[in-house]
């Protein structure tokens, strides 16, 4: 990692592991403290491939001063394995299965949850948020993408690409046939046509890692299928009633240029909430920031940051609480 806010003491290996979540196979990128004060759940985007994470986990933990556990959940289907037989998963499937996970897998822990989501993971945070508050202390939207652009050009040519079932179906045959072709072949149509140009300072990794589950019929299927019910369902306002009483357990970074999570939405938020924690990443890492170990480690600190604020303002209030029940006694 190599980053100067990491003890190398605390450095540890994420290691992958594969669950039963409501009888769903789920891939995990997790590392375990030692004695954790709290459990971070990173919420990957779309296409949601833990793998995608690993740099970020990794620093995210050191950052942290190896004080919490980390789990990164993947979703269903998008997996190297075709685990679920091709059958396709909506956002609000992806929705019930984080909420699954949390009450499978943390419902006895003993720490305090904080909620990571990046891209589509920031709105899924949220409704986790909505929906186990009384467990999670924090949720941080990274790139968040929590409604629709009706400016972006982009947006509206995925909208238009995934609302005709036949045109993803061949789409997906042909990421499938293109994998049927040697690796070098292979590696430049998945550049040429999905993932793009910019993808060449990718991590050697975050390649392998793409070229090992983009070119798989049910994994590509699956990230449009979720893609067309993403713009279905954000079409809808944000609940900005909800995001203002939860204030204090939100915060959000935007990308200078990022078309899934443009500055009109960061704007609207400041304007709707304007105590909600906001800013701008202006390093020059993109919106798939998890695919280069400079983008990971970046945005991993300034996620450590906002942690340790919200751990050490909990605590402040906790102590004045005491203090105020002492004296009234």
């Amino acid at each position: 990692m190599g980053s100067k806010d990491v003890d190398p003491n605390v450095v540890k290996s994420a290691n992958f592991r594969v669950c039963k979540v409501s009888s769903y196979t789920t891939e995990l990128l997790e590392i375990e403290a030692d004695n954790p004060t709290l459990h971070v759940v990173v919420v990957p985007g779309n296409p949601g491939i833990v793998s995608f994470y690993k740099d970020f986990v990794e620093s995210l933990y050191g950052s942290l001063g190896g004080t919490a556990s980390i789990t990164a959940i993947g979703y269903i289907g998008h997996t190297k394995e075709n685990w679920e037989n091709g059958k396709l998963f909506s956002l609000q499937e992806q929705i019930d299965h984080k909420v699954d996970f949390i009450c499978q897998e943390l419902q006895d822990t003993k720490v305090p949850i904080v909620l990571v989501g990046h891209s589509i993971g920031s709105y899924i945070t949220m409704e986790m948020l909505r929906r186990k508050g009384e467990m999670v202390i924090y949720t941080i939207g990274l790139y968040p993408f929590i409604m629709v652009n009706p400016l972006s050009k982009k947006q509206a040519k995925v909208r238009n690409m995934t609302r005709f079932s036949i045109l993803c179906g061949l789409m997906s045959l042909m990421a499938a046939f293109a994998g049927l072709f040697p690796m070098r072949f292979s590696q430049y149509m998945l550049v040429l046509f999905v993932i793009g140009k910019r993808s060449w300072s990718w991590s050697n990794s975050a390649f392998e890692t793409a070229h090992a589950h983009y070119l798989k019929y049910h994994m590509f299927r699956n990230m449009l299928y979720m893609a067309k019910t993403e713009l279905e369902q954000l079409s809808q306002e944000p609940d900005w009633e909800f995001m203002r009483k939860n204030h204090r357990k939100l915060a959000f970074m935007f990308g200078a240029h990022d078309h899934w999570g443009p500055l009109q939405v960061y704007e609207e938020i400041a304007k709707q909430i304007p105590k909600v924690p906001l800013a701008i990443e202006r390093e020059g890492h993109s919106h798939s920031f998890c695919c280069t170990e400079a983008g990971s480690m970046w945005v991993a600190r300034h996620v450590a940051t906002l942690i340790k604020a919200q751990t050490s303002s909990s605590a402040a209030s906790a102590a004045d609480d005491a203090t105020l029940a002492h004296v009234a006694n």
